[in-house]
């Protein structure tokens, strides 16, 4: 393998990506296709996916009373008491009290998105 890294031509990356794939045995060389295709998947769709779910829960476990918060329902309001997976809010203008499951909840509305 070292001799064929060291035969390789300089300045020429279509070459020796050639070179590189025809020592490959042929199974190997039929595989890669769709083995990029699973890359560009993993980069493009699975890895921003997983990131956005841990932004999530960091976001549910730092709730706290007080908190402005909207569903997934789209229903807004004040966060009252937390407990286990329930969290009770007061929704405006008549002060209603809603017990909604944290994991219906989308968003934190902080004080300077509120106030625009």
């Amino acid at each position: 393998m070292t001799l064929l890294l060291s035969a390789l031509p300089a300045g020429k990356p279509i070459l020796a990506l050639f070179l590189f794939a025809s020592a490959l045995p042929a199974g190997v060389t039929e595989l890669l296709p769709f083995l990029f295709i699973i890359l560009v998947f993993y980069f493009l769709l699975i890895r921003p996916n997983q990131n956005r779910q841990k932004k999530w829960q960091q976001m549910l476990s730092s709730l706290k009373a007080g908190d402005r918060i909207t569903t997934t329902g789209g229903i807004r309001g004040v966060i009252l008491s937390i407990k286990d997976d329930v969290v009770q809010i007061r929704v405006a203008p008549d002060n209603v009290r809603l017990e909604v499951v944290k994991s219906a909840i989308a968003a934190v509305t902080t004080q300077d998105e509120s106030q625009k």
